[in-house]
């Protein structure tokens, strides 16, 4: 199971586990209100039981107990309204809204329509009530909850982002400037040892073809060594036809790739598609994706390229007929170290995501992949401004 898999089967358990967390939390809450709402039913009841029975009952002892419960911390709003529906009082409404006529009668309508039923009393008068302030905004603690703990993964997720981002920054910057620094002393050697062969060389044309073949690949080590060289830093773009830089990458890497492998690129002499690069970058990207595709392919098919163009976007294809990508590994194929060869860092298509986001403003994607029929991948840059 790769490092990318097993990341994203705990996302899948921690969110589980906090859908859980908040499930059990608004279980417990919703306790909490019925058990508040039940004890506050009650007390009308008993606020009831208090106006019906004081008048009946003259004597200190229940004056007392009654005039306690009526005068008690009730926190219910009620109004009581008369045998004739005419409003005789309300409680707990607020000072002002307590003798307000207009605000109580626009009240009582809205309890009546959709509150609870009423508790009558014996001389027909009736007391409508409603939840008290804390139940009603206990009702909303539960979606404040929700929106706390949203806000904090939210942040803490976004703080993790670019604290991991940039720690890779870090990394690519210190790896790519130390690889540009050892490849630099090989490199002085290997232009010496040229020079040797082609003065040593005493006529022989196999030992002057291989010293200038040596010749192409220390130039292109030197092309690798200046690209590495480029990480971290800003790169300059400048205009360039893009269909000579394909052709140039094509070249390339058609004249080291299997016979039996098709290349199919637009033709370089064709009017010319002008797009902002760093060509040494840029190449970088087509040579990451050619490199894939021959490994996708195991010696035969075919690569091909095709370039278009809107208003806003200038967009390459690449396509091969290899193996293909399953559509669940579109976007993992663009982590560092994901990889599904025997060799290799998985580090390609990483840094060629970077080239063309960071430094191009442009975007690289998995366009389209079937298994066992090829892949198609997508990149976008945009159209020069004039």
């Amino acid at each position: 199971m790769d490092i990318y898999r097993l990341k994203s089967i705990w996302k899948w358990g921690l969110a589980l586990a906090g859908m859980l967390v908040v499930t059990l939390s608004l279980l417990v809450i919703r306790q909490v209100v019925d058990r508040i709402k039940t004890f506050e039913h009650q007390k009308v009841v008993f606020f009831k039981t208090a106006v019906e029975d004081l008048p009946s009952n003259p004597d200190n002892a229940s004056f007392v107990l009654h005039d306690a419960i009526l005068t008690a911390d009730l926190q219910v709003p009620l109004i009581l309204v008369n045998e004739r529906g005419i409003i005789e009082d309300a409680r707990n409404f607020g000072a002002k809204r307590d003798t307000s006529r207009q605000f109580l009668e626009n009240r009582l309508l809205r309890i009546q329509e959709g509150g609870y039923p009423p508790l009558d009393l014996a001389d027909g008068k009736k007391i409508y009530y409603e939840d008290s302030t804390l139940v009603a905004n206990l009702r909303y603690l539960p979606v404040i909850q929700i929106a706390l703990v949203l806000m904090l993964i939210f942040l803490g997720y976004l703080g993790f982002s670019v604290s991991r981002r940039a720690e890779e920054n870090r990394i690519w910057v210190g790896m790519a400037r130390e690889t540009a620094h050892q490849l630099g002393t090989p490199l002085t050697a290997i232009v010496a040892w040229v020079e040797y062969l082609r003065n040593h060389a005493s006529g022989n044309s196999q030992v002057t073809f291989a010293a200038s073949e040596i010749e192409r690949d220390a130039e292109k080590l030197e092309l690798i060594a200046d690209r590495f060289s480029k990480i971290g830093s800003k790169a300059e773009l400048e205009p360039h036809n893009l269909l000579t830089c394909l052709d140039r990458t094509r070249s390339y890497m058609q004249a080291r790739a299997p016979k039996r492998i098709q290349f199919n690129f637009p033709d370089p002499t064709a009017p010319p598609v002008i797009v902002m690069i760093n060509t040494h970058l840029f190449e970088w990207v087509i040579e990451n994706l050619l490199r894939n595709a021959l490994d996708a392919m195991e010696g035969e098919g075919v690569i091909r390229a095709e370039v278009r163009q809107d208003s806003r976007w200038v967009m390459i294809d690449i396509s091969d007929t290899g193996k293909g990508i399953p559509s669940s590994r579109f976007k993992r194929v663009f982590k560092p170290g994901y990889t599904t060869k025997t060799r290799g860092w998985g580090l390609g298509l990483s840094l060629a995501k970077r080239i063309v986001e960071s430094y191009h403003k442009g975007r690289i994607f998995v366009r389209s992949s079937t298994p066992g029929k090829g892949t198609t991948f997508g990149i976008m840059l945009p159209v020069p401004k004039e």
